[in-house]
């Protein structure tokens, strides 16, 4: 597919790091109207004590606030496992439209079935208000946004591209960093690697951003960089790594990863939009499903 790159627009962006989960979120501004897009907002939990609270997502909202800006989207690049979404919260706030990638519906359909949901939880995206295909366009202010549909991953992962700047979810991490994971339900390797050739037949130019970052080394939280940075340097896709090499590679390391300490909860809402499960009595609710995932 050809995707309609115009890298002569420049969006200002600005990120939030959120130290808990090493989530990036992102601003990304239409400086001719003051319209923006948020994407990837993380809303706080702490597990052990069932509380909600909103630190985060309020830094986010301040920020818009103080800049005059008009918040038109609410973008999920995929159903994140490891940080819960704010973005219900920012669009009672704010306004905007909340959109992640139409595969929503196969992760919805996998974990309605671990988490036992009943025949209430939809499992057609309808929680959403837009769901995205492989190149459909969408318009933050003046700017013509596009998504590409990248999945490996998950199915239902997504990356954004606003002009110059692209936002890339899980498919890649900063160049010391490498790859995302490829082994939850839905994953797949080869996806993952075929996403990530689709994202580094972006222009050189092109500024990835990234929604996490785990410090590699012990140096400082990075989240910003380019194609051309990505194809030199990346230490698992880089100077023209195999697809079979990758694949052996992935598997293997995955097989040593533990499961991220909120996929649990992240799950459960973030299926949902961001929206948090009840349970009897309309109270708010988690499930902890034993040896299921």
């Amino acid at each position: 597919m050809k995707y309609p790159v115009d890298i002569s627009v420049h969006p200002a962006v600005e990120s939030f790091f959120d130290p808990q989960t090493n989530t990036i979120s992102h601003v990304v501004v239409e400086q001719k109207t003051n319209a923006c897009a948020v994407v990837d907002p993380v809303m706080d939990i702490d597990y052990a004590a069932g509380r909600i609270t909103y630190d985060h997502a309020d830094e986010i909202i301040a920020y818009i606030h103080k800049h005059d800006l008009k918040l038109e989207w609410l973008i999920e690049t995929h159903v994140h496992a490891d940080h819960l979404s704010a973005a219900p919260y920012l669009q009672s706030k704010l306004g905007g439209l909340i959109g992640i990638g139409e595969q929503i519906t196969v992760v919805q359909d996998t974990f309605g079935k671990v988490f036992n949901e009943g025949t209430e939880f939809q499992r057609d995206g309808s929680q959403f208000d837009r769901l995205f295909k492989d190149g459909d366009t969408y318009q933050i202010g003046e700017i013509t946004a596009f998504a590409m549909h990248t999945p490996g991953h998950t199915p239902a992962c997504m990356v954004h591209v606003v002009g110059d700047a692209a936002f890339v979810g899980d498919t890649l991490f900063m160049p010391d960093g490498g790859s995302a994971r490829a082994d939850f339900p839905g994953g797949d390797a080869g996806q993952l690697y075929d996403s990530i050739q689709k994202v580094l037949a972006l222009p050189d130019e092109m500024r990835l951003f990234m929604c996490h970052d785990y410090a590699p080394g012990g140096r400082d939280i990075m989240w910003e960089t380019t194609v051309a940075e990505e194809k030199a340097e990346n230490i698992h896709v880089g100077k023209g790594t195999s697809r079979a090499k990758f694949i052996r590679f992935r598997k293997a390391r995955d097989a040593t990863l533990q499961m991220p300490n909120l996929i649990l909860p992240s799950l459960q809402v973030n299926m949902r939009a961001g929206v948090l499960p009840k349970g009897d009595g309309g109270k708010p609710m988690l499930k902890v499903p034993l040896n299921a995932i």
